[in-house]
């Protein structure tokens, strides 16, 4: 289905698709890579650059943000391929350490590691500290109530206010 476009311009074309083909067209486009990118031109700009994605990398993979660890490992992979390989060795071995612990996200030896470090850790403490006692929850949820003056018996002369006469007499 074709419509000419309402411009002024006799040559512009719409072209309107019945949706038919919207699958062909998600699978066309691709998801954003780091790679895209534009890289610095000078050493000591790729350098910080790369310093700075293997940071956001690594925030990520603490973060468990999976898609965005992905796009800044691109990112550094690319700009480490930039550079020659003497230079930034440290930065590389970084860069290593955070593809290994990417890597490793779902996977069933990653789960035993955090699993023996948590009761390593457990061991570790030996015994448990006595839980402190809030007072200041305490105070807030239970606050004192307001002293009550003791009025007697007082008892309203409905007759005074003329609402008829009353039962009880004083």
């Amino acid at each position: 289905m074709v419509r000419v476009n309402q411009t002024s311009n006799p040559r512009s074309v719409v072209v309107l698709s019945s949706g038919t083909d919207w699958r062909t067209r998600a699978a066309g486009q691709k998801r954003s890579s780091g790679a895209e990118s534009e890289i610095p031109r000078k050493q000591p700009a790729k350098i910080k650059a790369l310093q700075h994605a293997i940071s956001l990398a690594n925030m990520a993979i603490n973060k468990k943000n999976w898609s965005a660890a992905r796009y800044a490992l691109s990112r550094a992979r690319v700009l480490a391929d930039a550079l020659p390989a003497n230079v930034a060795v440290p930065k590389r071995e970084r860069l290593a350490a955070a593809r290994k612990r990417f890597a490793a996200r779902n996977t069933p030896a990653a789960k035993k590691v955090k699993q023996a470090k948590a009761t390593a850790a457990k061991r570790a403490g030996g015994k448990k500290p006595a839980p402190k006692k809030s007072t200041a929850k305490k105070a807030a949820a239970q606050p004192k109530p307001a002293p009550m003056r003791d009025l007697g018996d007082r008892f309203i002369n409905r007759s005074a206010l003329g609402y008829g006469p009353t039962n009880e007499t004083r």
